[in-house]
């Protein structure tokens, strides 16, 4: 599938119907993520800032001078990784990854987890479903996760093998969208 055919396919999709799979909502009608409330007309950037459960993303996304372009026009999807899941990493990885040497495999590593679309999880899921269980999903870092779901939890095979959850979904940006996971996502070595 082309990333035409692919953002193609999620505009049609995202426009049957989306619902958030996941717990408090705010008074926006996002879910809130890190105790904050996450509000459709601010940018990723300007929400992620906020969660309490994402320090470790915001401060790997300044260190690889991506805060620029996530706050940009978009759309993007986001599959972030909360600070448990950094935490999961083989110790001294992200205090490795955050050293300025190290800002091209950072980069690699956190655009790993974006994807140039606007994909809400009513869309993963139709996507999955029309692809046999398992859909292709390729990101702006080159890398391509494999989605699949079971319930209303969504999950995301890295190309280590590694399987992330979508522990919240559907956390709408005025620049796109935002699923929490529980693991970090990583590229092939």
């Amino acid at each position: 599938m082309t990333k035409k055919t692919f953002t193609a396919a999620i505009a049609a999709l995202t426009l049957v119907g989306t619902t958030a799979l996941a717990g408090s909502h705010s008074e926006t009608g996002n879910p809130m993520v890190g105790g904050a409330p996450m509000f459709a007309d601010k940018t990723i950037v300007e929400n992620a800032v906020n969660s309490a459960d994402h320090e470790t993303l915001v401060a790997a996304v300044k260190a690889a001078g991506l805060v620029e372009t996530l706050s940009g026009e978009g759309p993007f999807t986001v599959f972030a990784p909360t600070d448990a899941a950094f935490a999961m990493l083989q110790d001294g990885t992200v205090e490795t990854l955050l050293k300025p040497e190290n800002k091209a495999m950072l980069q690699k590593v956190l655009t790993c987890h974006v994807v140039s679309a606007d994909a809400m999880s009513m869309a993963i899921k139709g996507m999955v479903d029309d692809d046999g269980g398992m859909h292709p999903v390729p990101t702006v870092g080159g890398c391509t996760l494999q989605a699949s779901y079971s319930g209303d939890t969504i999950m995301l095979k890295d190309e280590r093998g590694r399987t992330a959850k979508v522990t919240i979904a559907d956390v709408k940006q005025s620049n796109g969208v935002i699923h929490v996971i529980d693991t970090v996502l990583l590229p092939a070595m």
